[in-house]
């Protein structure tokens, strides 16, 4: 019997190499692809292919004929400190898109027609996303658009290159909206780190102080990344042919997420609000229509998910 092949960009990520490992487990042959190998383990990929997504001729030589399904997660992102200070917006606009048009390009010309999309809840208007108490962001409150930062706009333009392409070509494409993903494995200092690891770092670190950029009411929901992978799976297999969410519906705020994780580990701290870049000031998943069309929906265990991260983060803050 022949083994499904396929190709994940940006399996040397945090949510790749979860996939990679997902995908391995299945019983799938995986050739993954990444600017860097994964930082933090051993790639279970049956093949990892070193090079830069950006240039045509190495996806070109990725993508073959034989190939079953893609896996797109492939981008030029980080966390708050990345994506919204503005210092890099031309670089991430241009990384991603040319990454995506070269799969796109080469799955057409290799008539390869399965793929995955990774976008990102930052293609929603950031005018819908002012109140700390904001209502669930449900997919058809994408337009009329206007993401607050080009990292946004980035995934907008990619999800309706995917779409075009499916309806041009005839692909196989699907596409989640992500939400605030976190779990072991992925940045946790350095500056692309996102909010849960990086306050993880912070009390794990602090002498009693934790700094938080802004005033700390801004509110967000997280899904822990085996529950995403599983989403990853449902919406793949699925029929369904637009954009879902795949997030939480718990929402928090980033001081009480900072209480939160204190409380778990038995380590009081105080926090310290100081200017920072912040995003948007109110997001959570509205999941009523992936229930519906796949009946997926996540158990919204946020404590175990913290525990889990925080303990790998102080593994890794023992061992630098």
């Amino acid at each position: 019997m022949k083994l499904r092949k396929v190709v994940v960009c940006g399996a040397g990520g945090f949510i790749g190499t979860h996939l990679v490992n997902s995908l391995k487990q299945q019983g799938c042959y995986v050739i993954g692809a990444d600017l860097k190998f994964p930082e933090y383990s051993v790639t279970t990929a049956n093949e990892f292919r070193l090079m830069d997504l950006r240039n045509p001729d190495n996806v070109n030589s990725l993508i073959t004929e034989d190939v079953d399904e893609i896996y797109q997660l492939a981008a030029d992102m980080g966390g708050a400190g990345y994506i919204f200070t503005g210092d890099n917006d031309a670089d991430i606009m241009h990384n991603s898109a040319l990454i995506n048009l070269n799969v796109l390009h080469a799955m057409v010309l290799k008539k390869v027609n399965r793929v995955f999309y990774t976008s990102s809840a930052c293609m929603y208007p950031g005018h819908i996303q002012t109140d700390p108490n904001n209502l669930s962001l449900s997919e058809d409150s994408a337009y009329p658009a206007n993401p607050n930062s080009e990292y946004g706009w980035e995934k907008l333009f990619s999800e309706r290159l995917y779409l075009s392409y499916a309806k041009n070509y005839d692909l196989h494409v699907r596409v989640a909206r992500l939400h605030s993903i976190f779990g072991p494995l992925g940045s946790w200092d350095g500056g692309k780190e996102k909010v849960v690891a990086a306050l993880c770092r912070k009390v794990a670190l602090s002498n009693g102080e934790v700094e938080v950029w802004g005033p700390g009411n801004q509110t967000r929901s997280f899904l822990y990344i085996d529950e995403c992978i599983q989403g990853i799976h449902k919406i793949m297999s699925s029929d369904y042919t637009s954009p879902l969410n795949l997030g939480s519906e718990r929402m928090i705020s980033i001081n009480d997420l900072v209480t939160l994780i204190s409380k778990l580990v038995d380590k009081p701290v105080t926090i310290k609000n100081i200017p920072g870049p912040l995003g948007v000031m109110g997001r959570n998943s509205h999941n009523k229509l992936i229930k519906d069309v796949i009946g997926w929906s996540p158990t919204d265990d946020l404590e175990t998910g913290l525990l889990k991260t925080y303990s790998w983060i102080t593994q890794q803050i023992t061992r630098n």
